[in-house]
């Protein structure tokens, strides 16, 4: 299994959080998971609310879990809702299946995942994706 070493999850984090600055977004909170779904970073910026964190690794760890960037996870929870329902009860409620959870890839193997939250789920997002393109990997946003 590859790894997501901390200095490329610090890449990432940097990025990602100097994107929302430069679109002037809400404070955000940027966490990232590696393939076996251990935080390897978590930051907020100040003045983020109350359930930023939970909600920012909720993205993650859905995409993680399912295999998928939370923008499809999205889309399935419209069209199959009883299933992302079923499949967040087993989860114990960590799936949080909005925009804002991206998969971390180089080539076809899977590093780990990034999830955002502090703006619109579509800024979290994009916050996501350039930091793991800061960081010379492919994103799957779904």
């Amino acid at each position: 299994m590859a790894e997501l070493t901390l200095d490329t999850a610090r890449k990432i984090l940097d990025a990602a959080l100097a994107k929302g600055v430069e679109k002037k977004l809400k404070p955000l909170v940027v966490t990232i998971l590696d393939a076996r779904g251990a935080v390897k970073l978590t930051a907020a910026q100040d003045g983020t609310s109350l359930m930023r964190a939970e909600i920012a690794h909720g993205k993650a760890f859905g995409a993680l879990a399912l295999g998928m960037g939370s923008r499809a996870l999205f889309q399935r929870a419209q069209e199959q809702a009883y299933f992302i329902d079923s499949v967040n009860t087993l989860a114990q409620g960590r799936l949080v299946p909005v925009p804002g959870g991206v998969l971390i890839m180089d080539g076809t193997t899977l590093f780990g995942a990034v999830g955002v939250s502090g703006d619109t789920s579509d800024n979290d997002e994009i916050c996501a994706v350039a930091g793991i393109e800061a960081a010379g990997l492919k994103a799957n946003a779904g």
